[in-house]
């Protein structure tokens, strides 16, 4: 898997506290792995907490401010779950913006759990087939999505490829199809 994203820049977007810590760091060290550059972008400068399910993790360097990262710099765009992550983001308007312009511009994105809330929230899901944590469905539905219960979905018909997941059991399955949408984007 080395040097498949050689050269990718790949965008892992959180908010300051509540990214679900394994959902954050499996996804990192595969593009690291596939050789991308993973970059944490958050609200604000400084760390971004992790959580473990509900249990505070450890923290994490924030590379680069959402009022200071282009999306254009960036080959793709992974967003973790966690409950707390996505719901702060879906109320952040550099967020959604930020999530919005990937799709603007046809690049991957790929979000697991119930990150698809700042999907829903950026309005790019409309006609997309998707999964998530089973309690986003409905609110992905009434949003226009073809909601389905599976391990990772790849949504390549709208304006760039789509790869969800439901949770952190699905995350091998998660990161293969998120570095392989990465390495097929131009």
């Amino acid at each position: 898997m080395t040097n498949q994203l050689h050269d990718r820049r790949i965008a892992f977007l959180v908010s300051n506290e509540g990214a679900e810590q394994v959902e954050l760091t499996e996804p990192w060290s595969a593009v690291e792995d596939a050789g991308g550059t993973p970059v944490l972008v958050a609200p604000e400068a400084g760390e971004a907490q992790a959580f473990n399910h509900l249990d505070k993790g450890d923290t994490f360097p924030v590379d680069e401010t959402l009022t200071d990262a282009d999306p254009a710099s960036f080959d793709g765009l992974v967003l973790p779950g966690g409950v707390a992550n996505p719901d702060q983001l879906r109320t952040d308007d550099d967020a959604v913006a930020f999530v919005r312009a990937f799709f603007d511009a046809g690049r991957p994105v790929a979000a697991i759990c119930h990150a698809p809330w700042t999907l829903v929230e950026a309005d790019v899901v409309d006609g997309r087939a998707v999964t998530s944590w089973p309690s986003l469905q409905t609110d992905l539905r009434n949003a226009g999505a073809q909601w389905t219960d599976e391990e990772v979905v790849i949504d390549d018909m709208g304006p760039n490829t789509l790869v969800t997941s439901r949770e952190p059991d699905d995350l091998k399955a998660f990161s293969e199809a998120a570095i392989e949408a990465f390495a097929g984007s131009e």
